[in-house]
């Protein structure tokens, strides 16, 4: 069984109009699993509502001691891209479990949106991994501590 723990960001943003401010809303992480021809073996849980550039220390450590506490080894983690780095490595304290943190660059909710390629990838990612914290992002699988969002060029990359 994997577990899979929603905290926000892009991939579940919804913005009403152009002049209006986004939210976070609903996650639509069970359609985009039905759509990635996902039915069963996962779990979800919701733990925050957030854009990452809104998450705390408070919100990471509470991120961690849900990870800590789930029965699973195998650990999916839906994540706003602009800190999921961070939370990456407030993460890597854990080692016996394999956690991969994922997101979207558009909302999933929009037409183009790289969030149902992202979980699809992310699925597979934390299957065949060995223990250990990664971000699994349009296509490419990185470790804790040794990636960083390249915001100019909207894409993870080595650091």
């Amino acid at each position: 069984m994997i577990q899979i723990f929603t905290t926000g960001g892009t991939i579940d943003k919804v913005y009403f109009d152009a002049n209006s401010a986004f939210e976070i809303g609903d996650t639509l992480l069970p359609e985009l699993l039905t759509e990635s021809n996902i039915h069963d073996g996962y779990a979800i849980s919701g733990l925050l509502r957030k854009d990452s550039l809104e998450m705390t220390d408070a919100d990471r450590e509470a991120i961690r001691e849900a990870v800590a506490a789930a029965d699973a080894t195998q650990i999916l983690i839906t994540h706003g891209t602009d800190t999921m780095a961070e939370t990456a490595r407030a993460l890597a304290t854990i080692t016996d479990k394999t956690i991969v943190l994922l997101g979207a660059m558009q909302p999933a909710r929009m037409r183009r949106s790289d969030a149902v390629f992202n979980v699809g990838f992310a699925w597979a990612a934390v299957q065949l991994l060995p223990a250990g914290v990664y971000i699994a992002m349009n296509g490419e699988v990185f470790e804790a501590g040794a990636v960083r969002k390249n915001l100019k060029a909207q894409r993870f990359e080595r650091t």
